[in-house]
């Protein structure tokens, strides 16, 4: 399977702003990738890569004044298959958890569990330990939260979400990871491109927050918001919550003027020549996804 997915962002600044970005796919991302697999910039400015403790592929740059636009376009080879599911993982003891695991069981920054604990237990206590478990408290965000673009907030904690019974995907994310870590569940937030593969187009692409539970020694991806298991993810970040992961960190006043994103499945005859000469402008427009198909 193949998938274009990218970003266009444009941006005023009165004064050079130093900017930290998370809008790259993730170091673990799987799959052959066709194009850049950069953040580049108009106008060209010096951008400076690394990794940081959570694997994330982070960008540091230095906006200058007036108008600029970033943007990353490229095509991503999966294997189409919808995320994995099972039934019978089961739940480790404290003990027996990976010491690498440990810093996804504790309160964080918008997952503040230790105030939902008492909720938590009232709420699951009774449900069999393991992927049951988390699918219960998936399916209890998913029917709890009403989901709206107004609900969200930069300072919205998940008890903020129990208590207000609304959120953005990121809230969902949150409200499930909190509850999760309350049952003693290793919970990580993750972030990234999901398209309508599959299912009903959904309106205007976004990026797109979910969550992972370590049952069975692995991780496992969940989703509050859609509660279904999905084709085409392509991870960009994970942490403890979204301040791990933030896809814009400013140090300095800018405006926002501009900002898409798309994820769209291509044909599997797509001619990859045509492909890698696309990818190589600025994107013009969605129906570029025509063009890579050798249609006009």
């Amino acid at each position: 399977m193949l998938i274009r997915f990218g970003f266009e962002i444009g941006i005023n600044a009165p004064t050079p702003v130093p900017l930290i970005l998370a809008l790259s796919p993730h170091s673990s991302v799987p799959g052959r990738i066709l194009g850049a697999n950069k953040i580049l910039t108009e106008p060209a400015m010096p951008v400076e890569e690394f990794i940081d403790p959570f694997g994330n592929r982070r960008a540091r740059l230095v906006l200058v004044p007036g108008r600029s636009r970033l943007w990353s376009d490229d095509v991503i080879e999966l294997d189409g298959q919808p995320d994995v599911f099972n039934w019978n993982a089961r739940q480790h003891e404290i003990a027996h958890l990976p010491p690498e695991t440990l810093p996804f069981l504790t309160a964080s920054r918008y997952c503040d569990s230790d105030l939902l604990t008492q909720q938590a237990w009232d709420l699951f206590g009774s449900t069999q330990p393991g992927w049951a478990r988390v699918q219960a408290i998936s399916n209890y965000v998913h029917n709890h939260l009403t989901f709206g673009y107004k609900f969200g907030r930069p300072t919205k904690t998940a008890s903020h979400a129990m208590s207000e019974a609304t959120g953005v995907c990121r809230d969902f994310a949150h409200l499930a990871i909190t509850l999760c870590r309350a049952m003693n569940i290793p919970a990580r937030y993750a972030s990234g491109y999901l398209g309508d593969v599959g299912v009903p187009p959904s309106g205007p692409g976004d990026f797109c927050a979910w969550f992972e539970a370590y049952l069975e020694d692995r991780w496992y991806t969940f989703d509050a918001r859609y509660n279904t298991p999905r084709i085409g993810r392509v991870l960009m970040v994970r942490g403890r919550d979204a301040a791990d992961g933030a896809m814009i960190t400013s140090f300095g006043r800018y405006t926002l003027e501009t900002f898409r994103v798309w994820t769209d499945e291509l044909p599997d005859e797509a001619d990859e020549a045509a492909v890698l000469t696309r990818l190589a402008r600025l994107p013009d427009a969605p129906a570029l996804t025509l063009a890579m198909a050798g249609t006009s």
